[in-house]
């Protein structure tokens, strides 16, 4: 070879050798132009973006206060102001709301008391716009004065409306994204130099992936070409992975082999049995062969039970475990023995003892202690003797019994897979020769030990030692505890022919369907609980490991207790006032969250990815048809006042609707109705003259509607309503023809609930085609998203009623009815109409 060749070899082999950093050719070929270039202009277009952004939304801020500047009055010298319901109606985004009122003297009339701290009072009609922090957030306000005067004189009332900056900081990173074209260009260009950088740096990373691709499945020695210094402990790591996926694949493989050489030595003995018993005219040698074919089974069952076992321990192995009491484990493993067995078993725990815990597994150290005592218990008449004690930094589990013994010429070999000493093998009680195995296995993962020792008197006695505090446990890698998990399904499904069922365990609310329960699910909701639990117990079918604990109360108590703090906060929490719920969003006191179908909820359902309708439920008219004959029922919200005005002594007293000084839903429903309908405080002048009986509660009035109390109710839930006349009540359901409110129960996830990861797992599931087949079909809550299968769907509700569908949508305008002063304006003016008895 010429020497010029020869040289350009080294230097080639060099390189190769020589390792390379990817990151320093990234920065090379990237970093030098994206930062030079666009620091300077992206510095310029944000500024303009956040100041244009801010000119847009300040006009919607100084409209609303000028709104409700213009609603302020005086009453007997009084500042007092009702909020129009337009006044945040211009919000249509989802930015949290707040606002305030405040008389000249700086007393709070209305709203948010502490909005203007740091803040000075308004001295003119002009707006004023101040940035500051306002409840774990960032606001913009604007203040405008309204002049009043009074007695005292003549002064400002201060009207303040403050915004979170979401939806303006959104519109800034609009605008910034949309003039961007100069940074945008030079990133292209340095896009370009940077491909062509990538290209290089990456080249080794493409060897090592060709050099892989290229390996057969059985090839599993260590990868030894040169590496980056970036990727050079990645190499490392794979070649560890490769080394413990060898071990792990040599050891599945003796496990199956073994496992299926033991398993189908007794399955031919049974189907040669069965087949001799099959041919068998004699009825006593007929018993004789089922006989042997039963204990055939039995033993089948336990060698089976045993390698089930044997792969439960393997796979928990590598779990890392907590801390277990072993006192009340070894107690527990006793009391599952059967009466006959466990009068024989003797449990000493000494003082030091007893509340020692162990760093193991709790099932892998309950099954070695269950193994011990199960070998003792077949190879012995008498008693067995079970005693836990410390034994200097170890912690000593001897089980003794007065069975034949094990020669010590055997001791060293009954810990192997399969192996059973020649005295056991005689008496011929069943045994699978794995019990020792595994609890050898146990002993060893957390480096312990087995000790077999004669029992004076005769018997054995076997001591597991494990250190108090126990060494990590090796773990396996993931491809082998994927074939454990394969290999334990296999056994579970052959040894559930044999296996009894396991008792159940005590049951929550709803109980999980699988035992143990992994969690529990805790919902606070103003849902009936025979309608809502058809949807928790389909979610339960669907994660069978949870249980739920589900509390109900009124709409108001669910708002109160969550504002309140002094109960630990659930995990979700489902209600049917929207304005509750929306209030709960804008005092930030919940937890955002995406479902995977939130696009497909209606705008109207949802606010701020943090409440999400699910159902779609009107507000309708039920009558009692023995009282009220479906003819004469009022189609419309005027018929109603009009039947009532006409006949109040045939139903005096024998209407109901919702108190709503009480009721969160019916509160909500009743500003709804003032604000659609003209006929509304002629409606309340009939219910006060027919003196409506009022309660805080749907199913209260349709149980009394159901036995002829009530005649009629009014804004009834209508899912409460279907299930009833489905489930056989004597009434009518009229979905009124001039207009229908529509609303829907909502979901949200607190702010502090301990579990939100299983609260967002019930949202899912309400929101998925299968949690709406339930709300359309059994529940009859009404299915909210297109598409569900079942009688009570959006499409079909509306079809009942003629009149147009008014949904309450999820927004800050329902803001406006929980306004203090307009609540206590309305309240007053409903009492006064309504009952002024």
């Amino acid at each position: 070879m010429p020497p010029t060749f020869a040289r350009a070899d080294r230097r080639k082999t060099a390189r190769a050798k020589r390792p390379v950093s990817i990151r320093k050719r990234i920065l090379v070929f990237g970093g030098a132009l994206l930062l030079a270039a666009a620091f300077a202009l992206v510095l310029y277009v944000r500024d303009y973006a956040e100041r244009a952004s801010d000119r847009a939304f300040d006009r919607l801020l100084a409209a609303s206060a000028l709104t409700i500047g213009g609603a302020v009055q005086l009453e007997a010298g009084r500042v007092t102001v009702e909020l129009p319901l337009a006044s945040f109606a211009m919000f249509s985004g989802e930015d949290r709301i707040f606002y305030a009122v405040e008389s000249p003297q700086g007393e709070n009339v209305t709203g948010e008391a502490d909005l203007s701290d740091g803040l000075a009072p308004a001295t003119g009609g002009d707006p004023v716009f101040a940035d500051k922090a306002f409840r774990d957030d960032r606001v913009r306000v604007a203040s405008v004065g309204r002049l009043v005067s009074t007695a005292e004189g003549t002064g400002w009332v201060t009207i303040r409306v403050a915004e979170t900056r979401g939806e303006r900081d959104a519109l800034a990173r609009e605008i910034l994204h949309n003039a961007l074209w100069p940074i945008l260009l030079l990133t292209l260009l340095a896009l370009l130099l940077l491909w062509a950088g990538i290209g290089r740096a990456f080249a080794p990373l493409l060897s090592l992936e060709k050099h892989l691709r290229e390996r057969s499945p059985d090839d599993l020695s260590p990868v030894e070409l040169p590496a980056p210094s970036e990727t050079a402990q990645l190499v490392g790591a794979l070649n560890g992975f490769t080394a413990r996926l060898k071990l792990a694949r040599e050891r599945l493989e003796a496990l199956v082999a073994e496992a299926a050489h033991e398993v189908r030595t007794p399955l031919a003995s049974l189907r040669a049995q069965a087949e001799l018993a099959l041919a068998e005219r004699d009825p006593a040698a007929l018993r004789r062969d089922v006989e042997r074919i039963h204990e055939g089974a039995v033993q089948a069952s336990q060698l089976v039970s045993q390698l089930l076992m044997d792969a439960t321990v393997t796979h928990r192995l590598e779990n890392q475990p907590e801390p277990t009491p072993v006192a009340p484990l070894a107690q527990e493993v006793v009391r599952r023995l059967s009466p006959d067995l466990s009068d024989r078993v003797i449990l000493a725990i000494a003082p030091d003892a007893a509340d020692a815990n162990l760093s193991v597994d709790r099932v892998v150290l309950r099954e070695a202690i269950r193994n011990l005592v199960d070998n003792a218990l077949r190879y012995s008449e008498g008693e067995v003797e079970i005693s836990i004690a410390r034994d200097g930094p170890a912690l000593d589990i001897a089980v003794r019994d007065r069975g034949p013994g094990i020669p010590d010429h055997e001791k060293p070999l009954v810990f192997g897979r399969f192996r059973r000493g020649e005295a056991g093998a005689r008496i011929d009680r069943g045994g699978s020769g794995l019990g020792l195995a595994i609890v050898a296995r146990v002993a060893e993962a957390h480096r312990g030990a087995v000790l077999l020792r004669d029992r004076e008197g005769g018997g054995l006695a076997v001591h597991l030692r494990l250190p108090a505090e126990a060494a990590p446990v090796s773990q396996l890698p993931a491809p082998d505890r994927r074939h454990v998990l394969a290999l334990l399904a296999l056994l579970t499904a052959f040894a559930g022919a044999f296996s009894a069922p396991r008792p159940a365990e005590a049951a929550a609310d709803f109980p999980a369907r699988e035992k143990p329960a992994a969690a529990t699910l805790h919902i606070l909701g103003a849902t009936d609980t025979g309608l809502f639990s058809h949807l928790i117990r389909a979610f339960q079918a669907a994660h069978p490991t949870i249980a739920v604990a589900y509390e109900e109360n009124e709409s108001r108590a669910v708002y109160d207790q969550l504002v309140s703090g002094q109960k630990a906060a659930p995990d979700l929490v489902v209600s049917s006032a929207s304005d509750l719920q929306v209030k709960l969003v804008n005092e930030g006191l919940v937890r955002p969250f995406a479902p995977t179908r939130l696009a497909a909820i209606p705008d109207w359902a949802r606010w701020r990815s943090e409440v999400f309708g699910f159902t779609f439920e009107p507000a309708v008219i039920v009558y009692n048809t023995n009282l009220v004959k479906p003819e004469e029922a009022p189609r419309t919200h005027l018929e109603l006042a009009e039947l009532l005005e006409r006949e109040p002594q045939r139903f005096l007293g024998r209407v109901g609707t919702y108190d709503v000084a009480r009721s969160g839903v019916g509160y909500l429903l009743a500003t709804q109705d003032q604000a659609i309908s003209s006929y509304f405080w002629r409606l309340a002048a009939a219910f006060g003259r027919a003196r409506v009986q009022l309660t805080a509660s749907s199913p209260e009035i349709l149980d009394r509607i159901a036995t002829g109390d009530l005649a009629m109710g009014y804004n009834i839930i209508g899912s409460y309503a279907f299930a009833r006349a489905d489930a056989g009540a004597p009434i009518g359901i009229v979905v009124p023809d001039d207009y229908v409110l529509v609303f829907s129960r909502s979901l949200l996830i607190p702010e502090d609930a301990p579990q939100p990861e299983l609260a967002e797992a019930f949202i899912e599931f309400a929101l998925s085609p299968a949690g709406q087949a339930i709300l359309a079909g059994p529940a009859a809550l009404g299915a909210l998203l297109p598409g569900a299968d079942g009688r009570w769907t959006a499409d079909r509700i509306a079809s009942l009623g003629q009149g147009a569908v008014q949904p309450i949508r999820f927004g800050p305008s329902l803001l406006v009815g929980l306004d203090r002063q307009r609540r206590e304006r309305f309240l007053a003016t409903w009492q006064e109409i309504v009952s002024p008895h």
